[in-house]
C-alpha cells in the first residue's frame, strides 16, 4: 500500500452505508407504540403474547420505516446537498449511489409487504395507504408550510398496523393511539426544523419555523404535546389501563415539561437533546409501563 493511497479515507461497506443513510436506529422513535397497540390488541384478544405476530409487526415496522427514509433521502438529496447540516449525508458525499439506495428502498418495500401479507388479508390490503404519506412527506415541503402534518400522519400508521397485526379487524382505540404519536412526532418535528430555518428561507424549502418564525414554530410544538398528552389519557380511559399506565402517563408528562424547558425560541444549543434523548426517552418509558400494566392485569408471556 502506498503512502498516497493509505491516506484516502476508506469508504464504509455499501449495507453499512445504507443503514447510516435511513438512520435505522432511529426506530426506536415508532416501535414502541406498535408495541403497546400490538400488546393491547393480544391483552382483549385471549391475554397471551403471540410472538410470531409480535416479529412480524417488527419487520413490518422497521421495513416500512426504512422504505421512508430511503425515500426521503434519495428525493431530498439535491436540499440536503445544499444545507451544510446535511451534506454529509451518503448520497451527497457520495457513500452510497442513487441506484443502491433505491435497491435498499424496494428491498424493504418488499419485506413490509412481505410481512403484512403473512399478518392477515386486511394488513396487506391496507399496506399502500401506509406507504403513501411515506413518499409524500418528502415533497410536502416543496408545496406546503407544514410538512410536519404529512410526516404526523406518516407515523399514525404504526399503531394502527399494529393492531390490525393482531385483530385483523380496524379499532378505534388503535386510531387514537395512532393520532396521539402522529400529532407527538409532528410536534418535535416542528422543533428539530427550526435549526434550518436561514438555509430553509434561502433556498425555499418551507415548514413553519422557516414561514412563521421560530417562537411560532416552538409555540406549535407545544400545543402538539399538549393536544399528544390529553389523547394518551383518552386511550387510557378507551383501552381501561390501569395504575402502570396512568405512571407511564405522568413520565410522559413530566418529560414534555423538561423538553420545552430546554428548547425556547432564543436558545436552541440543547435541541439535539430534546430531539434525540428526551424523545427516545418518551417512547421506551410508556412502553415498558404499558407492558407492566398489561402483565399486571393478566397478559401472560
Amino acid at each position: 500500500m502506498t503512502s498516497a493511497s493509505a491516506a484516502i479515507p476508506r469508504q464504509p461497506g455499501r449495507t453499512k452505508a445504507f443503514l447510516r443513510l435511513v438512520m435505522i436506529e432511529h426506530s426506536i422513535f415508532a416501535l414502541p407504540f406498535a408495541y403497546i397497540a400490538a400488546l393491547t390488541a393480544m391483552f382483549q384478544w385471549d391475554e397471551n403474547i403471540h410472538w410470531g405476530r409480535l416479529l412480524l409487526v417488527t419487520v413490518c415496522m422497521v421495513g416500512l420505516r426504512t422504505f421512508a427514509m430511503a425515500v426521503n433521502r434519495i428525493i431530498d438529496r439535491e436540499i440536503d446537498a445544499r444545507n451544510p447540516r446535511t451534506a454529509h449525508r451518503e448520497l451527497v458525499t457520495g457513500a452510497m449511489s442513487v441506484r443502491h439506495a433505491w435497491t435498499g428502498a424496494v428491498v424493504a418495500l418488499v419485506v413490509f409487504l412481505g410481512a403484512a401479507a403473512l399478518l392477515n388479508p386486511l394488513c396487506l390490503a391496507l399496506a399502500p395507504v401506509a406507504v403513501v404519506p411515506m413518499v409524500v412527506y418528502p415533497y410536502g415541503k416543496r408545496f406546503t408550510n407544514f410538512p410536519q402534518a404529512i410526516l404526523g400522519l406518516a407515523q399514525a400508521m404504526g399503531p394502527i398496523g399494529g393492531w390490525l397485526a393482531v385483530s385483523g379487524t380496524w379499532s378505534w382505540d388503535a386510531v387514537i393511539l395512532g393520532l396521539a404519536v402522529g400529532v407527538w412526532i409532528g410536534g418535535f418535528d416542528l422543533i428539530y426544523a427550526c435549526q434550518d430555518v436561514d438555509t430553509d428561507r434561502e433556498i425555499g424549502v418551507r415548514s413553519v419555523p422557516a414561514r412563521f418564525g421560530i417562537p411560532a414554530a416552538i409555540w406549535g410544538a407545544r400545543a402538539c404535546h399538549t393536544v399528544t398528552t390529553a389523547l394518551f389519557v383518552w386511550y387510557a380511559l378507551a383501552t381501561h389501563a390501569g395504575a402502570f399506565f396512568w405512571l407511564g402517563l405522568l413520565v410522559v408528562a413530566g418529560a414534555f415539561v423538561y423538553e420545552h424547558r430546554i428548547v425556547r425560541p432564543h436558545d436552541l444549543s440543547r435541541l439535539n437533546r430534546a430531539f434525540f434523548s428526551v424523545n427516545g426517552f418518551i417512547g421506551i418509558a410508556l412502553f415498558v409501563c404499558a407492558l407492566l400494566d398489561l402483565l399486571v392485569r393478566g397478559l401472560t408471556v
